[in-house]
């Protein structure tokens, strides 16, 4: 047993480029022939069926997991957005800070190719200066994800209970999802929350993916709130709306009244207009805040977790980027056995599983929830340069 522990130590911790708007920020791989990809999906998947179960060979995957993409919506970003919302002067500019800082969490995605599936207690624990993120894995059937984010120093905390379900409708896939998003200024004693837009995978006439659906923000304690559109292109790929966002700022009470309205790409700029003087300006910029990522790097290799999605996921990420597929799939195919031994052991014992870092809660009506056992999130051993 200590020599199994010896070499479990030894692992190594595989960090990878972020998602972001530089179409050549992933070149250390590149995606799968589509054509197969379509006829597998065609041949082996029912219209309607359930994906959370449906398994990806390496070929298809990105080198991270699903874990890593939610905790580098928050802390991947070259331009601090989060301080903009605790720095607002009044109600509404706070407002305006969030619903920029909620379309910087949207990152492109690359076609043809998908994180891995998280497996049940992996973890990502990641710093950005004062701000220090933390993710686990509370559910694996159904996958639910949860993230808790500390910044004492700006007095920001977000806590995220994520339950994606994805589905094939024959010529796309479509994943709701579920739970909220919460931000907490402290110091303002203000908080907000949000829901999450659909992921459309389009495979027939013409392939892409995309961010579509309505998301809504809304402060409790002020009474603002903010609706947004997030669209794409037509049916046949043709037309304006590819990544565009529409949206307007309203107090709850009188929905009737619009304070700003909301457009552009978020892809690109964000514009708001004040519907009282008809100015316009700019509230969001993409190429800086998005673009230009720097790999996050290993500060404390002792304080990383076993539990650390880039340990649990090292070797099938090794073989991904040195195209070794092989090696990638007999690592992955042995980390899943793994699981499911795991699993069956503890069915055999009578044993429940139970988050180490949140606690864990299911109502028939609002579905997943989380909430972190600890009140604030400890520095990270792997941080993101700032």
């Amino acid at each position: 047993m200590v020599k199994d522990d010896k070499i479990e130590r030894k692992r190594e911790v595989i960090l990878t480029s972020p998602l972001s708007i530089d179409e050549d920020s992933n070149n250390e791989y590149k995606p799968p022939n589509i054509i197969q990809m379509i006829f597998g999906l065609l041949n082996n998947v029912r219209p309607g069926a359930d994906l959370t179960r449906f398994q990806l060979p390496p070929l298809f995957n990105l080198p991270k997991s699903h874990l890593q993409c939610y905790g580098e919506s928050v802390y991947c970003v070259k331009k601090d957005m989060l301080s903009k919302c605790v720095n607002g002067e009044t109600a509404v500019d706070r407002m305006i800070a969030v619903v920029a800082w909620s379309i910087s969490s949207l990152r492109p995605l690359m076609f043809g190719v998908a994180p891995y599936n998280p497996i049940l207690g992996e973890t990502h624990h990641v710093s950005r200066g004062t701000l220090n993120v933390l993710l686990e894995q509370v559910s694996h059937h159904p996958p639910v994800s949860a993230l808790h984010a500390t910044d004492k120093s700006n007095g920001v905390e977000l806590i995220w209970c994520q339950h994606a379900l994805p589905k094939f409708q024959g010529t796309t896939i479509e994943t709701i999802v579920h739970g909220k998003r919460k931000m907490k200024l402290v110091e303002k004693g203000e908080s907000y929350e949000m829901n999450s837009p659909k992921l459309l995978i389009r495979l027939l006439p013409k392939l892409g993916v995309d961010w579509v659906g309505n998301v809504r923000i809304k402060c409790q304690e002020t009474g603002l709130q903010a609706e947004l559109s997030f669209k794409t292109a037509s049916f046949m790929g043709f037309g304006g709306g590819f990544r565009s966002v529409k949206g307007k700022i309203i107090y709850s009470s009188d929905s009737s009244k619009t304070l700003y309205e909301i457009f552009g790409q978020w892809d690109r700029t964000v514009k708001i207009k004040d519907t009282i003087d008809g100015k316009t300006k700019v509230v969001y910029n993409a190429k800086e805040v998005i673009s230009a990522l720097s790999t996050p790097t290993l500060r404390d290799p002792e304080g990383v977790l076993q539990s650390e999605s880039a340990i649990v996921w090292g070797e099938v990420s090794k073989g991904i980027l040195s195209k070794d597929w092989d090696k990638a799939r007999d690592a992955k195919r042995a980390l899943e056995e793994k699981e499911r031994e795991l699993l069956r052991l503890r069915k055999s014992k009578g044993e429940q599983w139970n988050p180490k870092f949140f606690n864990l809660s299911y109502d028939i009506e609002t579905g997943w929830d989380c909430s972190p056992k600890q009140d604030t999130v400890s520095p990270a051993p792997i941080i993101f340069p700032i």
